[in-house]
C-alpha cells in the first residue's frame, strides 16, 4: 500500500463565486480545485446536468479512485458491469483501473461533486471538452490526451444499453 502525503500547507477555499464554470446546459462543470492547489492529494469539480444529459462516457483511470456524490437529483453511474441510480445524498467511490461514467438519470436533473484522489491536473482537460462541445476541436482529439489526464476511453455494452 502506497500513501500520498500531500504537498500544500495552507486551506484550499474556493468561493463559489469564484470558481470557474466551463460548459453550459445541459451540462455544467463548475472548477473547484485542481491538484496542483491541493499539492497532489485530489482534484474536484461540481457537474450540473439537466433533463437527462450525458455527464462522462465509459472510462478508467490508472492511477486514481473517484467518488461521486448526489448533492442534488438523480444520476446512472456504470460501476464496472453495474449501472446503477443514485439519488440525493448517495455516494459511490470507484477504485483505479475500473471502468466507470455518469449521466443524469433519464427525465431527471444531477448536481455531482466529484472527487479524484490522488489528484490529477484536471481542469484544462474540462477546457478541452468545452472546446469540443463548441466544436473548436474534433471528439477524437481526447484520445491523444488520455494518459495527460489518466483517463481511459473504453467500451461498455451495459452502459449503452442503459442509455438507451
Amino acid at each position: 500500500m502506497s500513501l500520498l502525503v500531500p504537498d500544500f500547507t495552507e486551506s484550499v477555499i474556493v468561493r463559489s463565486v469564484d470558481a470557474e464554470v466551463v460548459g453550459r446546459a445541459p451540462t455544467t462543470i463548475r472548477l473547484l480545485a485542481d491538484a496542483s492547489a491541493t499539492g497532489g492529494a485530489l482534484s474536484t469539480q461540481r457537474v450540473t446536468l439537466t433533463d437527462g444529459a450525458d455527464g462522462a462516457k465509459p472510462h478508467h483511470h490508472a492511477n486514481s479512485a473517484e467518488m461521486f456524490y448526489l448533492l442534488d437529483g438523480a444520476a446512472q453511474l456504470l460501476s464496472g458491469d453495474q449501472v446503477i441510480t443514485a439519488e440525493r445524498g448517495d455516494l459511490v467511490i470507484v477504485p483505479p483501473n475500473l471502468a466507470h461514467a455518469f449521466a443524469a438519470a433519464p427525465g431527471h436533473d444531477a448536481d455531482i461533486l466529484i472527487v479524484i484522489t490522488p489528484g490529477v491536473e484536471r481542469f484544462e482537460y474540462f477546457r478541452h471538452l468545452e472546446r469540443i462541445a463548441y466544436g473548436e476541436q474534433p471528439p477524437e482529439s481526447l484520445l491523444e490526451v488520455q494518459e495527460l489526464y489518466d483517463t481511459y476511453f473504453r467500451p461498455s455494452t451495459p452502459w449503452d444499453q442503459a442509455r438507451t
